[in-house]
């Protein structure tokens, strides 16, 4: 038997227990550069042991709807950002801890702008652009040691509309 998760709009309140949502909500907590930039200041709670943050950019294969998951994973030394280098929306896919297992897996999908920061320890779905360019920015641990958890699923969970 097949478990379909269905897709829901990514927003702070639902994705708090796991991150942070980084978008431009709100007003700017303040103007700099004579007034021209707004400011959104400190959207994401960084957090690293043994290790310091580092920018990478992840070019990820595209994926489409339906999905099949089979796949989470987690980083328990650090906190984890994704920052889409476009505006297209991407599908963020997370599970609460249950006893060191990933629980029932959630669906979002980001609206054009938004970004998320995984909290350390979370467990959460593969990079998952719907869109080209599926070109991102992370901000994530550079450090010693295995910062890596994966679990594969036995049963079959489709992710869709």
């Amino acid at each position: 038997m097949t478990e379909t998760i269905r897709i829901r709009p990514l927003t702070a309140e639902a994705f708090a227990p796991f991150g942070d949502v980084l978008d431009t909500s709100g007003v700017p907590d303040k103007m700099i550069n004579a007034g021209l930039c707004g400011r959104y200041h400190d959207r994401a709670k960084l957090d690293f042991a043994d290790g310091r943050a580092g920018i990478s950019l992840f070019h990820a294969e595209l994926r489409s709807l339906p999905l099949i998951l089979d796949l989470v994973e987690r980083h328990p030394d650090g906190s984890q950002a994704f920052l889409p280098m476009s505006l297209d929306p991407f599908l963020v896919i997370v599970a609460p801890d249950q006893n060191g297992q990933p629980g029932q897996p959630m669906a979002f999908e980001t609206a054009p702008g938004q970004g998320v920061n995984y909290h350390r320890g979370t467990w959460h779905g593969v990079l998952t652009p719907l869109t080209a360019p599926g070109l991102f920015a992370v901000v994530d641990r550079i450090g010693p040691g295995a910062n890596l958890e994966e679990h594969r699923y036995t049963r079959k969970i489709l992710i869709d509309r």
